[in-house]
């Protein structure tokens, strides 16, 4: 059953009703740009083409009621209520319901402004753990259905920023924009080249259909979570290394500082400066490559972020080593670990026609390993939220 089916069918049995309106907006996979986000820095990545469905329907009072096919309850409050609920005492509605709820809330306080109630379910078919950003496609979805039920008339970028509200604080994951973003600008093959400073968005040719390219998933299966030491351990070497440099965040370190740099710094806190500082000019020069040269010529760019995310950042496993070493080894033009790190997937770009010999290459390599069995898939960039029916 479709994603759209399930919504429905979850919606009909929750609520003893149809819904009225369909709306939708895609998981996200980052091309190049990893941890970047939170330093100021530039990202590039793109919808894709799994999605999170929401099936809703207006109600006449104050109250909003959530669904979802990843739990057995509907979580009820009023819409009054979730100023008493957010941030302080989040912990009133299961975590999973903070997700739209949230959203609902930072609208709320973005406009001042509400409206009626609604009943809403979800169902998704972005796959959840392998880092392609099922919450920011609850989030995109719930955004856009608001803003169109409230009236509100906002942006996608101001859509963008209340989601990112939600998720720091409603949820409290410590996350940057640009999954949200993703979500909510994509286009059909085509990337988002996102200043994480200033939000400015520009929509990005990938060309791989043309080119005869595509894109491939490699999910190692291995969890992940950010709240875990890894990533913050990660973000406070940056905060440590950019005020050591005396910048406002790494954003402002050229590969020209990164002499002196290695002079002020010890060893560890350089080489994750060095990872943003080269992460951030890979992402210029992807975009740049791309408009130049094509898609083909990318892929030694996908290739030395991997090697500076597990050398200098060391946020590689040896799960996702492995599947960027065979992917390449299968024909890949370039390959590398997409995501927080410390798990999760990799990326390859393919040839087209060609996935289901690099993923028999992949998951023949992981059993030989004796790694628990890879999920391999292809996915296309595509365009963003949306209204379905």
């Amino acid at each position: 059953m479709t994603a759209a089916g399930e919504a429905v069918g979850l919606f009909e049995r929750s609520y003893g009703a149809e819904p009225t309106q369909l709306w939708s907006a895609p998981g996200r996979v980052n091309l190049i740009g990893e941890h970047t986000d939170y330093n100021d820095g530039f990202v590039l990545p793109f919808a894709i083409d799994f999605r999170t469905v929401l099936a809703l329907r207006p109600r006449s009072d104050g109250r909003i009621r959530v669904a979802s096919t990843f739990a057995d309850d509907v979580v009820d409050v009023e819409v009054n209520e979730l100023g008493d609920i957010f941030p302080g005492d989040r912990d009133r509605v299961a975590e999973w319901a903070r997700y739209p709820l949230g959203v609902v809330w930072a609208l709320a306080e973005l406009t001042g402004k509400t409206g009626h109630g609604a009943d809403l379910a979800f169902a998704s078919e972005v796959p959840v753990g392998a880092g392609l950003s099922s919450s920011a496609a609850i989030e995109a979805a719930t955004a856009t259905a608001i803003d169109a039920l409230w009236n509100l008339g906002l942006d996608r970028p101001t859509l963008a920023r209340a989601s990112r509200r939600a998720e720091n604080e409603a949820v409290g994951a410590p996350t940057g924009i640009m999954d949200q973003m993703a979500s909510l600008l994509g286009e059909a093959d085509s990337a988002i080249f996102l200043d994480c400073r200033s939000l400015d968005a520009e929509v990005v040719d990938l060309g791989f259909d043309g080119a005869g390219l595509e894109l491939l998933v490699m999910d190692t299966r291995v969890s992940h979570a950010h709240s875990t030491g890894g990533y913050g351990d990660r973000r406070a070497a940056c905060e440590r290394g950019a005020k050591a440099l005396g910048v406002r965040a790494l954003r402002d370190v050229t590969i020209a500082d990164l002499e002196r740099a290695r002079e002020l710094l010890d060893d560890e806190t350089f080489r994750r400066v060095r990872h943003i500082v080269t992460e951030n000019q890979r992402v210029i020069d992807t975009v740049d490559t791309l408009a130049m040269a094509g898609p083909r010529a990318i892929g030694p760019l996908l290739d030395a972020s991997h090697a500076s995310m597990r050398d200098d950042f060391e946020i590689s496993v040896p799960e996702l080593d492995l599947a960027v070493e065979t992917a390449r080894e299968a024909g890949a033009i370039g390959a590398r670990m997409t995501g927080g790190g410390f798990g999760g997937a990799a990326i390859a770009l393919i040839e087209r026609g060609t996935a289901d010999t690099v993923a028999r290459a992949v998951s023949r390599a992981f059993a030989d390993a004796g790694y628990v069995a890879p999920s391999v898939f292809p996915v296309t960039a595509a365009g963003g939220a949306r209204r379905d029916g």
